[in-house]
């Protein structure tokens, strides 16, 4: 899970389009080169529609040349995150607090935060990592 990089504040723009801020972008970039350094194989990105994670996603993406789909499930609200995958091989989701926290708590029961621009990696009710955007960035200049 990648919690989409830091946005532009809400006014007077609606909550959906929100762009990211250069340091967002600067955020999603580096989780792609972490994830892409670390080895992660994936086979699919499913991110909220919201032009931050949208953009978050397809930042990230570019490094680990994986399809990118747009699912409404993670525009906001408690969701499932094993129901979004299931079938679909490694995938990445891309979206939103406090609902990945929720998400990686139902799944794991490991109580997290995720920052802006941090991943979480889980699987079988573990969760392997926890990561910051200072660490991926660390990760990926390595």
């Amino acid at each position: 899970m990648l919690r989409h990089g830091d946005a532009e504040d809400g006014a007077p723009k609606a909550d959906a389009d929100r762009a990211l801020t250069s340091k967002g972008e600067r955020q999603a970039e580096a989780a792609g080169r972490a994830l892409e350094a670390l080895g992660v194989r994936l086979d699919l990105c499913l991110s909220s529609p919201k032009l931050r994670a949208r953009r978050t996603a397809e930042l990230a993406c570019v490094k680990l040349a994986v399809p990118l789909e747009l699912d409404e499930r993670l525009r906001g609200g408690d969701f499932d995150p094993f129901e979004l995958a299931a079938g679909r091989g490694e995938v990445l989701l891309v979206g939103h607090e406090p609902d990945f926290s929720r998400a990686i708590a139902i799944a794991t029961g490991s109580r997290v935060k995720m920052k802006k621009g941090g991943v979480a990696a889980f699987d079988d009710q573990l969760l392997y990592a926890l990561l910051g955007p200072k660490d991926l960035s660390a990760i990926g200049r390595a």
